[in-house]
């Protein structure tokens, strides 16, 4: 889980960006994410929420593009399992598709959304906006992947795509009611602030 661009290190428990995950989750309890290699992120965010005295969960969105990684239930309850982890809630599905369903309609307020799917400028402008009606005031969302435009065959070298997250940002950026601060750590994380606190994105 070191390889896919959040600062990690081994060598001596280095969280990298997985600490500013964390104190975020503890800070704002329900969480989002979409799209995940091995599940970095959800972990580091369901161990904070546990950490907390009202707890919390974490919603897992992953279609299992990249391989079947998170196509069979009970291998993902089982890598979770690994961790001590009981609060994530897997869907393989995309944003789309899990736009569709109950739960997604009986989603309550969510504090924090983490959008690293399919990092074209489409799917992160529909990441964010499938769930903007669901952010809380003190909401934030975070973009991974946001450092620079770049090329990925991580889909299969018979399908490269290039990364746009970072073109979306600059979508952002002439948005006045928004704030926007991208920290160059890695591939990249924005964090994007509403200045009327209405809504907080990232």
């Amino acid at each position: 889980m070191t390889q896919m661009g959040h600062g990690q290190r081994a060598q001596d428990a280095n969280l990298g960006l997985g600490a500013l995950y964390h104190g975020l989750a503890r800070a704002l309890r329900r969480a989002v994410v979409i799209g995940s290699w091995r599940g970095f992120v959800p972990i580091v965010l369901a161990k904070a929420l546990s950490e907390n005295l009202e707890g919390g969960e974490v919603v897992f969105i992953d279609p299992s593009m990249v391989d079947d990684f998170w196509r069979d239930a009970s291998r993902v309850k089982s890598w979770f399992d690994r961790f001590d982890i009981v609060n994530i809630r897997h869907y393989c599905l995309t944003t789309q598709e899990f736009a569709q369903t109950q739960d997604y309609a009986n989603l309550g307020p969510v504090g924090l959304l983490y959008v690293d799917g399919m990092h074209t400028f489409e799917q992160a402008r529909i990441d964010f906006e499938c769930f903007r009606s669901k952010l809380t005031p003190e909401a934030v969302v975070l973009f991974h992947d946001s450092a620079r435009v770049r090329s990925s065959s991580i889909y299969g070298t018979d399908r490269p795509y290039e990364h746009r997250v970072k073109d979306y940002m600059e979508v952002l950026r002439l948005d006045p009611g928004l704030e926007v601060l991208s920290l160059p750590v890695a591939d990249g994380v924005t964090w994007s602030d509403s200045e009327t606190n209405e809504f907080h994105h990232g």
